[in-house]
């Protein structure tokens, strides 16, 4: 259920944080001259509103004034927000009011050193600033667990060699490597240790339910609050299953998540649990705009027909992670069990010709992605009507697990 009025439940919990001081108290021991706050980019369907709405008042009335304050877009590697993305992530008043930046990991000018052993560069003004405040999503998570917490600094706001390094081929091919799992997950685990060395203040960090309300608030320290996030997190995304399927239908989330192929993978990835070995999966997404970064589009042009060749030159080189390597490294995973043939795409956003390079089997014919969708559902049942058959709505903000 959604809260009744979120905006009051961050005000109240910047008051009586978890595990951490109140933002008020850290504003008056701290006297900053500068406060750095992170957000997600467009790939994330974050109320930014109404968590920056009760922070910039409670810093108002601290005393910390508008333009002592820098909104931080935590891009990671992806492409630096357009200002009519920055207008829908929060809103033209909020341009209008404050300095907004986007994390660029490729530009050394704008990072500074933050550990050498291993060497970790991060955003210069989040890292230098006097406070320092995370702000995010958290929801399953496809390699990561959960997103959120730690991931609102790394991979969000580090440099290119840290993202590849977080990303890189032996981390990714270990098995707690996995959605909703954080004990044992490399992949936390690195973001965890990277995080602590930057350091953060505060965390304030949100879960939203199916038609995108805020139904959970965790404000604190950042890795008390991000865990009980995670914990209730995990009860509400998830979906119990009694045995796999021999149909999986299931999508990139809806945008902004599915605007890209490059982020669709996703959903294929935790649909795993409820496929059976050698079944069919269904991927649906919209990809408006496209395959991903041009670096990503490289890798699929050059491996995208040839999935089992990427694995072995990856497992050949572990010390070398290419760009966006790991995706289609996730990707692999699903491939592992149903091969090229019964991974399908329905999409509607990437030409037919240029699916059939992503290590996918189009979904070709008349019509539109949702009449060749049914038609393929129609005609995959007619050939096995005893086929289990599982439908997921939410893609990759469902957290699949089968019964106890």
């Amino acid at each position: 259920s959604p809260l009744p009025d979120p905006e009051a439940t961050v005000a109240r919990l910047l008051c009586q944080p978890l595990g951490a001081a109140p933002l008020t108290e850290l504003v008056r021991t701290r006297r900053p001259r500068e406060v750095a706050i992170t957000i997600s980019d467009i790939t994330r369907p974050v109320p930014n509103a109404i968590i920056l709405g009760p922070v910039l008042r409670a810093l108002n009335r601290a005393g910390i004034s508008d333009n002592q304050v820098v909104l931080v877009v935590g891009t990671g590697m992806h492409r630096p927000s357009a200002r009519a993305e920055l207008v829908q992530m929060i809103g033209q008043e909020l341009l209008g009011r404050l300095e907004v930046i986007s994390h660029t990991a490729d530009a050394p000018e704008t990072l500074v050193r933050v550990s050498e052993d291993p060497p970790v560069s991060v955003n210069r003004r989040f890292a230098e600033a006097d406070l320092r405040l995370v702000t995010g999503l958290i929801e399953p998570h496809f390699m990561a667990g959960f997103s959120g917490g730690r991931k609102g600094i790394i991979p969000a706001l580090a440099d290119l060699t840290t993202v590849r390094r977080f990303h890189s081929y032996e981390t990714l091919a270990h098995p707690r490597a996995d959605n909703g799992l954080l004990q044992g997950n490399p992949c936390h685990h690195i973001a965890l240790d990277l995080a602590r060395r930057v350091g953060a203040d505060l965390l304030i960090n949100v879960a939203i339910n199916q038609a995108r309300q805020v139904c959970g608030v965790f404000c604190g320290d950042l890795e008390q609050a991000h865990e009980r996030g995670c914990a209730q997190v995990a009860r509400i995304t998830r979906a119990a299953f009694s045995e796999p399927s021999d149909l999986v239908i299931t999508c990139g989330g809806g945008a902004p998540l599915d605007r890209t192929f490059y982020q669709t993978v996703k959903g294929m990835v935790c649909a795993l649990p409820a496929l059976a070995q050698g079944g069919t999966l269904l991927q649906v997404s919209g990809c408006a705009e496209g395959i991903g970064s041009p670096a990503y589009t490289s890798l699929m042009a050059r491996w995208g027909r040839d999935w089992r060749g990427f694995i072995a030159d990856r497992q050949a080189h572990p010390e070398e992670t290419l760009l966006d390597q790991w995706e289609l490294q996730m990707q692999c995973k699903v491939l592992q069990r149903t091969g090229l043939e019964r991974l399908h795409l329905a999409s509607d956003g990437i030409p037919l010709e240029t699916q059939a390079g992503l290590a996918v089997t189009p979904l070709a014919g008349p019509g539109d992605v949702e009449q060749r969708t049914q038609r393929f559902v129609d005609r995959h049942l007619a050939a096995r009507p005893d086929a289990r058959v599982a439908v997921i709505p939410d893609g990759p903000y469902t957290l699949l697990a089968p019964h106890a």
